[in-house]
């Protein structure tokens, strides 16, 4: 076996922050397997994003850079990937659970035979030096434990819930540039069009801090509010299904088991009721704050704060008061 790998997935330009919190966790497994850390970077003119993954802690960076890599190809990013493992077989291949890594894990997992474990909270390793996932399931009514018998061990990391390295360490990577090898033929599946969010917004499965609204906010106007609060608080704005459904916000935005799963540190929800569906993507989120005005809403049942009251009401107070207390 060689090495304990993360694929370093990029947005923006950028490393995404589960990369980072991944090779971190990465650091200590790979420490107890006498195994060195790597990253595989792919796509076009990502070369200098290397030194941050050193920074990060990889030793190794393989460094797939191609103009036909430039979007992201389930097809062309597996036949990279795969052909690594094959090339250099490690013990260990993590992705991050955000749609690019929920597509190609499983892609990559099938290819090579091997099983993995999806949307994992917890990374450790057992006597026998198998990695052990932790992952909800049955809408995260229930926890698992599992492992993957199989090498590579596989998984998707859900963001936010490993600790992050320093990553502005001075550390150095040896850079092994590889052959991408892509034909056209490779490439069945094109991405046409990238159609954007508002610029600057933060992603809601990276934010540290989440105010959400529901049907209670009554009109889609009415997220102004929200918006207001998020600024103050550098917080992403997010939503329940049921505003989703109502064309009050984009479905980029929603929050649940048919949107996507968050964990941040705060999460705020805003005329929430609390669904079993909103709960299965925000209740492992570290303190949740709920605001509603029916007592008996489920939200109060997984929030560590609640406010029984008109969110027309609250939402601004809360809003001057953060100012108050972050601006002292």
């Amino acid at each position: 076996m060689s090495g304990v790998w993360v694929f370093a997935e990029t947005r923006d330009g950028k490393i995404i922050k589960v990369v980072n919190e991944m090779l971190n966790a990465c650091k200590t497994i790979g420490a107890t397997l006498v195994e060195d850390v790597a990253a595989v970077l792919i796509g076009s003119g990502v070369e200098s994003l290397a030194k941050d993954l050193a920074a990060m802690g990889a030793k190794k960076v393989y460094l797939a850079d191609d103009p036909k890599l430039e979007k992201y190809s389930p097809d062309a990013y597996a036949k990279v990937l795969v052909s690594l493992v094959k090339q250099h077989n490690p013990s260990v291949l993590l992705f991050g659970n955000s749609a690019v890594g929920k597509d190609l894990a499983p892609t990559v997992a099938a290819k090579l035979g091997v099983g993995m474990c999806s949307d994992c909270v917890a990374v450790q390793l057992n006597a026998e030096k198998q990695l052990l996932f932790t992952r909800p399931v049955y809408s995260a009514k229930a926890i698992t434990t599992v492992v993957c018998k199989d090498k590579p061990q596989m998984a998707t990391i859900r963001p936010n819930v490993l600790p992050p390295g320093d990553a502005k360490g001075a550390g150095a990577a040896d850079i092994e540039k590889v052959s991408a090898a892509i034909s056209d033929s490779d490439l069945r599946t094109k991405v046409r069009e990238i159609l954007k969010s508002a610029a600057g917004k933060i992603e809601l499965t990276e934010a540290d801090v989440i105010v959400a609204g529901g049907r209670g906010m009554k009109a889609p106007e009415n997220f102004k509010l929200l918006e207001d609060l998020a600024a103050v608080l550098g917080a992403a704005v997010g939503a329940s299904r049921a505003a989703v459904d109502a064309g009050w916000r984009d479905h980029h935005d929603q929050v649940g088991q048919t949107g996507k799963v968050v964990n941040p540190t705060l999460y705020i929800a805003a005329g929430i009721s609390g669904s079993i569906q909103h709960l299965a993507g925000m209740k492992t989120s570290k303190v949740i704050v709920a605001v509603n005005k029916d007592p008996e809403a489920p939200i109060f049942k997984v929030a560590n704060y609640g406010i029984v009251g008109d969110l027309f009401k609250v939402v601004p107070v809360m809003t001057e008061e953060f100012k108050k207390m972050l601006a002292q």
